[in-house]
């Protein structure tokens, strides 16, 4: 059995898409694409698709991630393509590699975001991101099934900056998922993966807590990365990286092995 991992994105309109929505457009493109999927044992069985810490509904993503398994061995490259040419424009399907380590899942700990806040100057952003950096505990509260929950949402957050599209920093909003040309501001933040999770709309609730800053609009929200967090550098990791490595190790021994070789 052939286990292949695929990194997706949702984008544009399709960032409304609820996971639901897309598991079902997936398993569509999956028998269009006549994809020979592994299928669950039991009385109604169901592709082996393995889904990993899917982006909540209406944030968009160009790092969503799930692993399938396959009864015939595909060519992770071929398959991408074929796949891709399945699915609508937004839910785009743009790296394949072939799962060569286990835990996927354990190499997300944590996520970038970025926020775009269109109505809100960049000055007032500073400051609430000043105030939520230097601040101990910023609780926030949350709806949940059981009523609300209140939580601290400080210690998840391991980064957050203020971008200022003035000074020559790239940002996504800025090539893409942008509803207006006015001005606005921009976070950045760098979130770990804990219990409860804390998500973009916390953190905002966070800012409005700790500075009173309440964009006039729903900000516009798109998970850049996700991976496993680098303590030394405060990056996150590309999660596909051990698995591509692992790939092309065998080929790069070869030759070693070769030249050491009894004449």
């Amino acid at each position: 059995m052939q286990r292949i991992r695929l990194r997706y994105t949702k984008r544009g309109r399709l960032r409304f898409t609820s996971h639901r929505d897309f598991q079902r457009a997936f398993e569509r493109a999956l028998r269009r694409a006549e994809v020979p999927m592994a299928y669950s044992a039991g009385f109604t069985p169901h592709p082996k698709v393995s889904y990993a810490n899917a982006a909540p509904t209406g944030t968009g993503s160009e790092a969503e991630y799930l692993e399938i398994a396959l009864t015939e061995a595909r060519d992770p490259e071929q398959l991408r393509a074929l796949l891709d040419e399945s699915l609508p424009a937004g839910l785009d399907v743009i790296e394949a590699v072939e799962a060569r380590i286990s835990g996927l899942a354990d190499r997300l700990t944590a996520s970038v975001w970025e926020l775009r806040l269109d109505g809100v100057d960049p000055a007032d952003a500073q400051r609430a991101v000043d105030a939520f950096t230097s601040a101990d505990a910023v609780e926030v509260q949350r709806m949940t099934k059981n009523g609300v929950r209140t939580f601290d949402a400080r210690p998840a957050v391991v980064h957050l900056e203020s971008l200022h599209s003035t000074d020559g920093t790239e940002t996504h909003s800025s090539r893409a998922d942008r509803p207006t040309d006015q001005p606005c501001a921009i976070l950045r933040l760098v979130v770990r993966h804990v219990t409860p999770a804390v998500r973009p709309d916390d953190v905002l609730s966070g800012l409005r807590a700790v500075a009173d800053l309440a964009p006039p609009v729903p900000a516009a929200v798109t998970r850049l990365a996700q991976g496993l967090f680098d303590e030394e550098t405060g990056t996150v990791t590309d999660p596909l990286a051990p698995d591509r490595e692992a790939a092309t190790a065998p080929t790069e021994a070869a030759p070693a092995a070769a030249a050491t070789a009894p004449a």
